[in-house]
């Protein structure tokens, strides 16, 4: 049971989407979310609430994470793209790992086979 609670649980974000993404087919401009949970972003800590994410548009590796209404947190984030499938299908979604004490977001689905990792330094 300990050793469950010390590695990485992931979590897939499709449930906290609460409304879907403005997308053109294959991509999106902005993700509105609502997350129920503090969570942090590359060492930064953003309280729980609803979120705006939206892709650079001169560059699809930089994602804005802006808070929405009273939470003013902000942070442009460098994200490469990520293999692998969506873990929601083809809808958006947003995946956290859990450590010891805080959730990590770690990847930003916007469809079947297109995500980026934000994980790491």
């Amino acid at each position: 049971m300990q050793s469950i609670r010390k590695t990485s649980v992931i979590l897939v974000g499709a449930f906290l989407l609460g409304a879907a993404a403005t997308a053109n087919a294959a991509t999106f401009d902005v993700l509105a979310v609502k997350i129920p949970f503090r969570f942090v972003v590359r060492g930064q800590s953003f309280p729980a609430g609803q979120y705006m994410i939206q892709r650079d548009d001169t560059s699809s590796s930089v994602l804005l994470i802006h808070g929405k209404r009273s939470n003013q947190t902000t942070m442009f984030v460098s994200a490469r793209p990520t293999g692998g499938k969506d873990p929601a299908g083809s809808a958006p979604a947003l995946v956290f790992t859990r450590g010891e004490k805080q959730y990590q977001l770690s990847s930003v689905w916007e469809s079947g086979d297109q995500g980026w990792s934000v994980s790491g330094r």
